[in-house]
């Protein structure tokens, strides 16, 4: 752990920790939604950390809870987190040589942050480095927001009016916006949620989000034969 932080600049090292205490608070906010939503305290205390997958671990709750089918709410939680699959393409190296348990933890650890981090570094001393402080910080902030936030959940039982329902769509919303300048993504967004939209009535929860994935065929750019 000291060569991770003899290898990253103060100002990394400090992006990394304000990143890892927004995961923190956005933990807050799942462990608090999660109890208030009927779910025991061990659920999302235990998905916090086998699962460590904010957005798969946010929909499965909230598929669940609107009366979804438990499976269906996996699957979807699959699609979410597929995206891990390409990172990992990405990024061979970043685990540095060591045995299997070491690798399996770093593909626990794999997250969007410890992705962005390590690609915006120069080397790849300092990639891996800010993989794992990314990593291993997400892996201890997660779970302690998640837990803390499922503890208020248990007293404060209407978590709703603090808002912290709405913290989770926002950062989500944040990410994708820049991605929609793209002419292409942006149509396959605007016809997945009129898919969504249309389909909501009539099938369970969470069937409409995974039918929305057909929006998907239309960035297929399709070439033609001369």
């Amino acid at each position: 752990m000291s060569s991770i932080y003899r290898t990253l600049s103060g100002g990394t090292l400090r992006d990394i920790a304000l990143a890892c205490l927004a995961v923190w608070f956005i933990g807050l906010s799942y462990g608090a939604i999660a109890v208030a939503s009927g779910f025991p305290l061990w659920v999302p205390a235990a998905q916090s950390v086998l699962v460590l997958a904010g957005a798969s671990e946010f929909l499965f709750i909230g598929i669940v809870a609107a009366g979804g089918n438990p499976l269906a709410a996996a699957a979807a939680g699959l699609l979410v987190n597929a995206r891990h699959l390409p990172y990992g393409l990405a990024l061979p190296d970043m685990t540095g040589p060591g045995r299997p348990v070491k690798r399996l933890l770093a593909s626990h650890v794999m997250n969007d942050e410890s992705v962005v981090f390590a690609l915006a570094q120069e080397d790849l001393p300092r990639k891996r480095a800010a993989y794992w402080a990314c990593g291993l910080g997400v892996l201890l902030c997660w779970p302690a927001g998640a837990v803390l936030g499922a503890l208020i959940g248990s007293v404060i039982r209407n978590t709703s009016a603090f808002g912290l329902d709405a913290m989770f769509p926002a950062v989500i919303l944040a990410l994708i916006v820049p991605a929609l300048r793209d002419r292409r993504l942006g149509r396959a967004a605007a016809i997945g949620a009129a898919i969504a939209l249309a389909a909501a009535p009539f099938l369970p929860a969470g069937l409409p989000e995974l039918l929305a994935l057909l929006a998907l065929l239309t960035t297929i750019k399709i070439r033609k034969t001369p």
